[in-house]
Parts: C-alpha cells; structure tokens; sequence
C-alpha cells in the first residue's frame, strides 16, 4: 500500500512578547525576532498543503503564561493540525511562580494539539490511516529538584505499550531532548551531555525493537541528521539562533513496501527590524563565541592551558555557527595536531572519510 504525506518541523520557537523579554549578555539566540520569524514561516507552510506540523518543545522563552496563551491561540488558526511537546524552556519550575507555569500545567494549555489528558504530559494520536505520533516528555525533576533529559518509567513502560499496540503503523516519535549523539562523544561531554536524555540507550533500545525509524529532537539548536541501528534522530535548528532554520519534509512508501523521506529545510532570511537576518545573526553568535569556546577547550577532552586556549579561541569565532547551520566541513591544520583532529571530528564525514552532507538537504532511505 501507498502512502505520501508532508509535513514540517519547527522548532525552538522561544517565542516571547515584547514585555517577557529580559537580556542575558551571552546569549545565542535573538528572542526578538521570535514572533515575526514564526509569523514568516507560518506564510510559507500554510501555502504548501502540509498535513501536519510538528513543534518538538521551548515554544516559549522561559514558560510564560502569556507566551503560551498567545501561542495556543495562534496555532488554533492554522489550516493544518499541529503537535507539540514541552521542552525544558516551556516547564522550567515544578511548581508555578510569577513567571513560568508550573511543570503539569503544559498539556492544559495545548489540549487542540497532542493533549486529550490534562493529566499527562506526553500522548500518541493518530496523523493519518496508518500514520502515528507519539509526543514524548523529556523534562525530569531529579531528587534535588533540577530539571534533567530523562523519561520516566512509567512513561517507558506507557510507550512500550502504545508500540506494541501499533501493528503495522508507521510511528513517528517526537521528543525535546536528543535521542542519537549529534556531536563527539555527546552523552559525556561536560557542556554537551545535558542535550542528550540521560537514558537514550534504553529509549533507544526500545525503538530499535519496535522498529520505529525516525525520531524529531530540538534543544540542541543545529540542524543535524544522526543514526544510529536503524534510527535516525532529526534536530532542527533553532527559530530565533543563527541560521533560523525550519524543514519541510515528505515521506514516500511505494507499492513494494519501500520507505523514504525527503528533507528539505529553509531559513527565515528577514524579519522586519532585521532586514539581513542571517548575517546580524551569525554576527551576533560570534560576538558572543568566546566564553564558550574558552570553556570548550580548557575541559575535557582537551583540557589545554587557558593561555593556549585564549590564543586559539578567535580562530574559531564561527565554529558554532557552521554547527547550527549543518553539514559543517573543517580544516585546522593551523592548530596543533591534535586539536585540529578534535575539531574535524564535529564536520559532517562519514566513516569512510568522505563529507556526508545530508544533515540540511537529502533523501533518507528507511
């Protein structure tokens, strides 16, 4: 049997009023052009006959009762159904305070889009004949009270059920944190691990048997495509952080049970007070870059000198823009030996040595 359907991926909206947003010097992201971004590419999906949107969490800046309520509102007037999950941003207290709502009260406010439970925060509905989403909820509160990327058990053991149940559905998963490694060593890199669910493998074990293929992540703010044993995990981007990415996609079965899906992703290149977006933008990242990079290569697994680090850091200004914009190629050679290795290893080449640029642009066979 056939089946062909599109749809989009937005993700890390961030979106704040004008009067929720407060600045924070060594930030990546412009919370400023979060509502005319997401108003740009909302002109774009509504003209191409999606039969879906995904939107895989921080919908909000810091979870703002006003931000979601605009939210909710906005996405009701959309000709085409919208799911979404909560990411770290949208529930970042367990308990409501003066400026975010507490961590239950998400799917009471995205009913129309995923919730039929008030009472949990993660559900599968069906898309289309043949066609299901599970949305996941990947924010924890540990014993001391710090939010972290994990599921629950009862969630694993909800999910297990849900995928059992499923036949011969194709499943899509949609979930905050990532589920595959997107960077070296992600799952124990001291500033990257805290993307990753702490416990992927088990989710991932899970899915493997299953046979549920493809997997729709956000949180780290690039555009990335990582397999692993038969699942791919597909990051997008960022909305308001350089390159202010979104992706259309369209999944194919031809009549002798063959799967693909093609990946196409966009940018927004304007808003109105920022009429060359993504050169303000990359501007911004890399006026911001240094402290980052410092810290990225005075911890493990480099561990350098900070004078060696303070002297290397400008040379690598950009680095974490070509990540976010994917499908990055890299050559240190004026580095030490070692260093310039550890930096080639966050280019996209395959195992066999060869650029794979596949994480912007591309056609996944499943």
């Amino acid at each position: 049997m056939t089946l062909n359907f599109r749809f989009a991926v937005v993700s890390d909206l961030h979106l704040a009023l004008p009067h929720t947003i407060w600045n924070h010097p060594s930030r990546f992201h412009l919370v400023e052009v979060s509502i005319p971004a997401f108003e740009s590419v909302l002109e774009h999906l509504t003209q191409l006959n999606l039969n879906f949107l995904l939107l895989p969490g921080d919908l909000t800046q810091h979870g703002e009762p006003e931000n979601h309520i605009w939210l909710q509102k906005r996405l009701a007037e959309l000709p085409f159904p919208v799911y979404v999950v909560p990411g770290n941003h949208d529930v970042p207290v367990l308990t409501a305070d003066k400026q975010s709502i507490g961590f239950a009260d998400f799917p009471l406010y995205y009913r129309k889009f995923g919730y039929d439970d008030p009472e949990q925060l993660y559900y599968t509905c069906q898309l289309l004949p043949g066609v299901r989403l599970i949305g996941l909820n990947s924010n924890f509160f540990n014993d001391q009270g710090e939010q972290v990327g994990r599921l629950d058990i009862q969630q694993l053991s909800w999910l297990e059920e849900v995928l059992a149940a499923a036949n011969d559905e194709l499943v899509l998963v949609m979930v905050h944190h990532n589920v595959v490694e997107h960077l070296p060593n992600q799952s124990r890199h001291p500033m990257a691990n805290r993307y990753m669910l702490e416990n992927a493998p088990q989710l991932l074990q899970i899915l493997k048997r299953y046979k549920v293929s493809l997997v729709f992540t956000g949180h780290l703010h690039v555009q990335d495509v990582a397999y692993s044993e038969g699942v791919y995990d597909i990051t997008t981007g960022s909305l308001v952080s350089y390159p202010h990415p979104y992706r259309v996609l369209e999944f194919h079965r031809d009549n002798h049970g063959r799967d693909w899906l093609q990946i196409a992703s966009h940018r927004v290149e304007s808003v109105p007070d920022f009429p060359k977006l993504q050169q303000t933008s990359r501007k911004w990242m890399g006026d911001r870059s240094l402290p980052f990079l410092l810290k990225l290569l005075t911890l493990p697994p480099l561990n350098l000198p900070s004078a060696q680090a303070e002297e290397l850091a400008p040379n690598l200004r950009d680095f974490w823009a070509n990540i976010a914009d994917g499908d990055a190629l890299f050559n240190y050679n004026n580095f030490p030996p070692e260093v310039s290795r550890y930096f080639q290893k966050y280019g996209a080449i395959a195992t066999s040595g060869t650029p794979a640029l596949i994480d912007n642009n591309s056609t996944l066979l499943l």
